[in-house]
């Protein structure tokens, strides 16, 4: 066989929360203001830069519808009214007036100075082969917009009119815009991130808390408990994983208990019977071989019992407690466990009284349970109870249900103890012999049959037990009809 070690779990790379935070949301909303930055400049841009288009517009065809009217008249010199016209642009202080001779050349410029030769006029070059005249780009480290208009057909010595206007105010806008803009954007960014990070510390924080502490439960140290700094829901998971914790620990406490008792109530038993014995090898007088042989047979039917309690308990924690039913009479076996602890109340001077009714309907049940469950709790009762005490027991129909009560005045349970008495491992008093299982075992069988016990105790009054078991139901329809 190979024996398989158990690997302690790896922390992932990349798998803290902060990291998929910004990789997953941060990095997103990153990527959405990037987007709409960008946006906002294309936008920006486009509005300005149409806005100039037109004016441009506007003014070329101010200047062309002039320089139309003196190509319709005759008497007028076309070439010296071009030039009037250039010369004179009212908005040469905004932006720049040429004429383009026939040959593509820049005959006449609004502000006097004529470009270097060879300059780019990509606008020009598309208004002559029957495109729009409209184009941005840089010239002489400026930004630039150019609209050309043909008006060869008006003149043969001119092809083109065209105007030119310096967009660096525009730009500049645009910049300022975009800037305000980005600064606004990368605030809001900030302030997600300053955050953002401080509702995942406020996260994280009381996370790696509880992991820490989770793994010094899982070593066996129950001491530790977290602190509740918050009423969310991981302030709630807190108080869930503290109060986890009490009960593992009082569960913890209880088992030590339970194996002690068990030792101890195992040990009892053991020591007499190796004594008893030892001795009966030893005396050959018969009176003594026989209280030897008595003592014996008690101490091992005592032995017997605990035993089957524990296997009792092992089977109902692995859900392999099973009942065998079949209809029963109650008072036969109420009957029994009275009859079987009657002698041994007597020897304890304790005094049972069995208040038996005449009949009672029966019941549909594992009756070997249900007189196990009677011979625990009375059982309890002589157990808890001091010499001269007197010991109740009852049984009636109640509806279609039958209650056995047993009651007695002995030690009783404090009010702290008794919604604990029924749970596993659980002893009131360490005083009294017994495993600390019985009760659980006998409500786990009271349960499986559709019943309930209840307690009811006063410290240094006595115990009241009721026993609530269902009438078999083809009695209670019989009783309805």
């Amino acid at each position: 066989m190979t024996n398989k070690r158990r690997r302690s779990p790896k922390k992932r790379a990349g798998s803290s929360i902060t990291r998929r935070w910004v990789i997953n949301n941060l990095g997103i909303i990153a990527l959405v203001l990037t987007v709409l930055d960008f946006a906002f400049i294309y936008i920006m841009q486009n509005y300005y830069y149409s806005a100039s288009q037109q004016y441009l517009n506007t003014k070329i065809s101010s200047v062309t519808g002039v320089l139309s009217r003196y190509a319709q008249d005759a008497d007028i010199n076309f070439s010296s009214e071009m030039r009037s016209t250039i010369e004179n642009f009212s908005d040469k202080d905004k932006m720049e007036l040429m004429a383009i001779n026939s040959r593509g050349r820049v005959a006449l410029t609004s502000s006097g100075f004529t470009p270097a030769e060879g300059a780019a006029m990509p606008d020009y070059e598309a208004v002559m082969d029957g495109g729009d005249g409209y184009w941005v780009g840089k010239q002489g480290g400026e930004t630039i917009m150019a609209v050309s208009v043909d008006i060869s057909d008006m003149n043969t010595e001119y092809n083109a009119i065209r105007v030119v206007a310096s967009l660096e105010q525009i730009q500049s806008t645009v910049n300022s815009y975009v800037w305000g803009v980005s600064a606004l954007c990368a605030g809001v960014l900030l302030l997600l991130v300053v955050t953002g990070l401080y509702f995942i510390r406020s996260i994280v924080r009381p996370i790696k808390q509880i992991n820490a502490t989770t793994k010094k439960y899982a070593k066996g140290d129950f001491s530790v408990r977290i602190q509740e700094n918050s009423s969310d829901e991981i302030g709630d998971l807190c108080v869930s994983i503290n109060q986890m914790a009490d009960e593992l620990s009082n569960t913890e406490n209880m088992k030590n208990e339970f194996i002690s008792s068990v030792s101890h109530e195992l040990r009892t038993p053991l020591t007499a019977i190796k004594g008893w014995a030892e001795t009966m090898c030893m005396e050959a007088d018969p009176d003594t071989v026989q209280r030897g042989v008595h003592v014996i047979v008690n101490e091992t039917e005592r032995l017997s019992e605990m035993v089957e309690e524990l296997l009792d308990f092992s089977r109902m924690q692995s859900g392999r407690f099973s009942l065998q039913c079949a209809t029963m009479d109650v008072l036969a076996e109420l009957g029994d466990a009275v009859l079987i602890y009657t002698e041994k109340a007597k020897r304890e001077n304790i005094r049972i009284i069995y208040q038996e009714p005449e009949m009672l309907p029966f019941v549909y049940g594992d009756k070997n349970r249900i007189r196990q469950v009677f011979i625990n709790v009375i059982d309890n009762a002589i157990k808890y109870s001091n010499s001269g005490s007197t010991i109740t027991i009852s049984a009636e129909e109640v509806g279609n249900m039958i209650q056995v009560t047993i009651t007695d005045n002995g030690v009783g349970i404090s009010e702290a103890d008794l919604p604990r008495v029924k749970t596993k491992f659980f002893k009131a008093n360490h005083t009294r012999r017994g495993s600390g299982i019985g009760l659980a075992v006998a409500d786990e069988i009271i349960t499986m049959h559709g019943g309930r016990l209840d307690i009811t105790s006063e410290l240094n009054v006595g115990t009241n037990v009721t026993i609530t078991l269902p009438v078999e139901p083809q009695r209670r329809s019989s009783a309805t009809t």
